[in-house]
């Protein structure tokens, strides 16, 4: 039985308030500290991939997931003309017991959050406090919080530990590396809107077209709209633009798609009609595709990180909230396995560098999209037979080392329930 009583959590993100629920079903009191006033249902698309998905489930979340999000039925990886590379299927059409959904980032954080409410209760949840400091004293940490807007101090909280999930500007990894200055930018910008269109495919179709320099994903993500025999659309624009990357300001800014639109004015693919999808987006978003260098320590004492503070990437495998959601269930489990604060939040994090600094390294080289990249250097004009062009066994071979690395292989994570498939 863990002797750790209490935590504070610095991020109200998903990472963030899984953890929260994820350390109470343990019996530790947590709170959870926001800097923003009011969480809002912000953001575009997102996806959870049958490992999260199967943590989720364990918190008792099954039902409310289902009701937010579409369950991804196939993932299909195309060159710029739209012709099929890879294709296979998703979640539960691939034998996984768990689904993979693709939901609107903002429903499931406010779904989280009122689970968190409901089973932590109303207070348990501080907006508005911006962590300003923090020190350790014996077996307890202490942290200052403030309003960010008016510089008011909101006073003083402790607990047993503290986690940083504070995202990828974290205040608690500052702390720790001062040094380390802003994101590293890719040197490609990211234009993401959704949109009510026609279904295409599937319709629980999730595709990628492209290469490196130029691409886009689509993906619904609606229950409801399904239902309607429509299709909410989240889609990504992605293009290569130089080196140096937007200020932060002018982050996640709306846009004018006239700065990315030509690019694609050609990509009708007939099965899918991107330009008319860009055209039907009443508001589009920039946002940099940046990360982080994998980090030597996240865990200092009674102080650990988390979710995108310790770990940020790029947004290739659909892998990083996920990651955070993982995060969250080996910290649970670390901590009820040892008593030691300081040992279970070592142990936690033993469980978790070095995974997570793989997947950072590999998304950096395109992850399991690489596919689209190989098949541009070698048939930057299409293809008749793709066996001429890359054999099935090199790309099988790309998709299950992912799965691996990424923690979502089959019949490892089947094997977790006593499943076979």
């Amino acid at each position: 039985m863990t002797n750790i009583k209490s935590a504070m959590i610095v991020g109200g993100g998903i990472g963030g308030l899984v953890t929260a629920l994820k350390l109470h079903r343990i019996g530790v009191s947590v709170r959870v500290f926001e800097s923003v006033e009011t969480i809002k249902a912000l953001g575009v698309g997102i996806n959870l991939l049958p490992h999260a998905v199967r943590v989720l489930t364990e918190l008792g979340l099954a039902d409310e997931l289902e009701k937010i999000g579409l369950p991804t039925a196939e993932l299909i990886y195309a060159n710029k003309f739209g012709q099929n590379i890879w294709r296979e299927p998703r979640g539960i059409e691939a034998g996984y017991h768990w689904a993979q959904y693709s939901t609107h980032r903002g429903k499931l954080q406010m779904l989280l959050l009122e689970a968190v409410k409901k089973e932590l209760g109303e207070k348990s949840v501080f907006t508005g406090h911006h962590l300003k400091s923090f020190q350790t004293f014996g077996d307890i940490v202490v942290a200052q919080f403030e309003n960010r807007k008016t510089g008011e101090s909101l006073g003083t909280h402790h607990a047993d530990i503290m986690i940083g999930a504070d995202g990828i500007h974290s205040v608690v990894r500052k702390f720790y590396y001062p040094d380390e200055g802003i994101p590293k930018f890719s040197g490609r910008i990211l234009w993401r809107g959704i949109t009510e269109s026609t279904p295409f495919l599937t319709g629980r179709s999730m595709i990628m077209a492209g290469y490196q320099d130029q691409k886009f994903v689509a993906y619904p993500v609606c229950p409801d709209t399904a239902a309607r025999g429509k299709s909410l659309v989240n889609w990504i624009a992605e293009l290569a633009v130089g080196d140096e990357m937007p200020s932060r300001a002018d982050w996640n800014r709306k846009i004018d798609k006239e700065i990315f639109a030509p690019a694609f004015e050609s990509w009708d693919f007939g099965w899918l009609n991107v330009p008319k999808l860009i055209e039907e987006t009443d508001a589009v978003y920039e946002f940099p595709m940046v990360d982080r260098d994998p980090l030597p320590q996240w865990t200092f004492g009674r102080v650990t990180l988390l979710g995108d503070a310790a770990h940020p990437m790029y947004p290739i495998g659909s892998n990083g909230a996920s990651q955070a959601i993982l995060d969250a269930d080996a910290l649970g489990v670390a901590i009820l396995e040892y008593r030691d604060a300081e040992l279970a939040l070592k142990v936690y994090e033993e469980a978790r560098l070095e995974a997570t600094a793989n997947i950072v390294l590999l998304n950096r080289k395109n992850g399991p999209e690489v596919v689209m990249q190989i098949v541009e250097e070698r048939a930057p004009h299409g293809f008749i037979d793709l066996e001429d062009v890359v054999s099935y066994e090199e790309l099988e071979g790309i998709s299950n080392r992912y799965k691996q690395i990424a923690g979502f292989d089959k019949e490892k994570l089947n094997r977790k329930l006593g499943v076979t498939s």
